[in-house]
């Protein structure tokens, strides 16, 4: 695992009971400067806390997240640190990183590239299983026993990738809209290919249905809770949630899918039911003492 890096806070400022900061460190694994926000809770001066580790989804940066879902209530009721890094690394000047809104900066599908192009830089999946995961624990009063990882969209495809390739790390995974098969999905082939070349074996190492199949590790107390709103645009050509529900019924892995009628895919959904996923990672946190 890597060391964490030091850290330079950008910003703070109080929320509720605790404070909202953004911080910078110099990443040796994706190899530039990256940004995370974290909310810290009043109760973490006295002890350690929970967890929970959220990843946003496709043009997102470390502020989407801290200023659109009304998360830092939830985290101070809770007793939770909640944590979110950026989407991909940024500035690395890779040619072809920034032409498209769905690929490269902003869109690093938390991923490790094996193409020569893309791998010194677009190591998102370790990046966040490792170092930032590492840097979390070195630097807040966390729990070790009791961290949790979720995610919207692109970052619900990570969260679930994250948790079946890690299932020591994480007692918990929820996941809002996430993308449920890469491998088939259109961002996830343009995505792919670039980044794993025609080689699927290699696409199907980062995909929640195929993953699922192959999952041996411990199964979550309560079914992993998933939410999607009917009215997403998204849905029916990229995020294929159906084929995730057929693969965990076909490995016997449990699963609470949840379509929420008239929601879209944006942060008013994620606003909606965001408590929803902090009770069923404080059942989980609990349920695993």
């Amino acid at each position: 695992m890597s060391s964490p890096s030091e850290l330079t806070r950008e910003s703070g400022a109080k929320a509720f009971d605790g404070h909202q900061y953004v911080y910078n460190h110099e990443s040796s694994t994706v190899g530039c400067k990256m940004k995370f926000g974290v909310y810290v809770p009043a109760k973490a001066e006295k002890e350690r806390v929970p967890l929970l580790i959220f990843l946003s989804g496709l043009t997102c940066t470390e502020q989407n997240f801290i200023t659109k879902s009304g998360v830092q209530r939830l985290a101070s009721e809770y007793g939770f640190i909640v944590a979110n890094p950026d989407t991909s690394p940024r500035g690395c000047k890779i040619e072809g990183d920034s032409d498209n809104w769905a690929f490269g900066e902003g869109a690093g599908y938390y991923v490790d590239a094996t193409e020569s192009k893309w791998s010194k830089n677009y190591r998102m999946f370790s990046y966040v299983n490792d170092e930032f995961y590492g840097l979390l624990i070195k630097n807040f009063n966390v729990d070790p026993n009791r961290i949790g990882i979720f995610g919207h969209s692109m970052g619900g495809h990570g969260a679930l990738v994250s948790f079946f390739k890690r299932p020591a790390q994480y007692k918990s995974v929820s996941a809002f809209a996430p993308i449920c098969n890469m491998s088939t999905s259109e961002w996830g082939v343009d995505a792919y290919k670039k980044f794993f070349g025609q080689d699927e074996n290699l696409w199907k190492q980062y995909d929640a249905t195929e993953l699922v199949a192959s999952y041996h590790g411990p199964k979550p107390h309560a079914p992993i809770l998933i939410d999607q709103g009917s009215d997403d645009n998204f849905l029916a050509k990229y995020l294929l949630p159906k084929r995730l529900i057929n693969a965990c019924e076909k490995a016997s892995f449990p699963i609470y899918f949840r379509e929420q009628a008239g929601y879209d895919h944006s942060y008013y959904f994620i606003m909606t039911f965001l408590e929803d996923h902090f009770k069923y990672h404080k059942k989980e946190f609990e349920n695993s003492k």
